[in-house]
């Protein structure tokens, strides 16, 4: 497997720095998001994506799938058709940044019933939101072919697509060599077991976040350092090579201290060498 990292887990600088601190504590490559604004934007021109590539390259780093957190604002599931649209156009555009930048893979949140985090109060009938929402990748999943780009669809804390038979499911009611899951190892203790979502989704699951969660402490306060939470990694590794994974694992940590942050990304390497087998 190819080790690589969310660049949501560096400090706020310039990705020039990042791609530097990246190289250094033996990374492989980042994962990149695409933002509303910044350097990779909805507004970001090719010729500046094609030097953002670049500069990965010449530090030695692949840039092999893009997250966002645009989704969060921009749900496919909303009761607005035109806030629906609004999130396809989003997914479009991520597409093509993709493309630009050489990766094969964008991170989607498929909507949600309910995200306090990111919107409190906000309801959709789950039901509503699974039908707009398969509608949606009905769609997208052509423009996904189009581009050689996959989508894969995350399991994150939006009270949706909750068990691993539904996620297994839905991706097949779309029916796509484009379109997966983007498996995040930690999202899932908070309600199941990793091991057993790789299993039921098994040849589904295009990319995989290791990120580890303290279920005792509950909330997005559960979420810790890789190998200083209840993940089962040794599970976690078995399962994926039971299904022949050997695909990129990204570290997404959240770098929450107000000093020395760049420790988190030299001790996150080496918990995932160590969890890799690489040590």
């Amino acid at each position: 497997m190819k080790k690589g990292i969310s660049i949501w887990s560096f400090p706020v600088q310039s990705l020039n720095r990042n791609f530097v601190l990246a190289k250094s504590a033996g990374f492989d490559g980042i994962e990149l998001a695409l933002d509303a604004e910044g350097e990779v934007s909805l507004n970001s021109k090719e010729k500046d994506l094609l030097a953002v590539k670049q500069s990965a390259e010449d530090h030695g780093l692949k840039l092999y799938s893009v997250a966002s957190g645009l989704y969060w604002d921009n749900w496919l599931t909303d009761d607005s058709l035109a806030a629906r649209e609004k999130a396809k156009d989003i997914v479009k555009r991520h597409l093509w940044t993709a493309k630009v930048l050489g990766a094969d893979t964008i991170l989607v949140v498929p909507g949600s019933v309910n995200a306090d985090f990111a919107a409190p109060g906000k309801v959709v009938d789950y039901q509503d939101a699974y039908h707009r929402s398969l509608e949606a990748f009905l769609e997208l999943k052509e423009e996904a072919r189009s581009l050689r780009v996959s989508i894969g669809i995350e399991n994150v804390w939006n009270k949706f697509l909750v068990s691993p038979l539904e996620m297994r499911d839905f991706i097949d009611r779309i029916d796509s060599p484009y379109v997966g899951s983007y498996f995040d190892v930690g999202n899932v203790l908070f309600n199941g077991y990793p091991e057993q979502w790789i299993k039921i989704l098994g040849h589904r699951i295009k990319k995989v976040h290791f990120k580890d969660y303290r279920v005792q402490a509950g909330g997005l306060h559960g979420f810790v350092d890789l190998l200083a939470g209840d993940v089962d990694y040794p599970a976690v590794m078995e399962a994926l090579k039971k299904i022949g994974y050997d695909g990129w694992v990204s570290a997404e940590m959240i770098p929450n201290y107000k000093h020395f942050t760049e420790t988190i990304i030299y001790n996150t390497s080496n918990a995932m060498d160590r969890i890799l087998g690489r040590k």
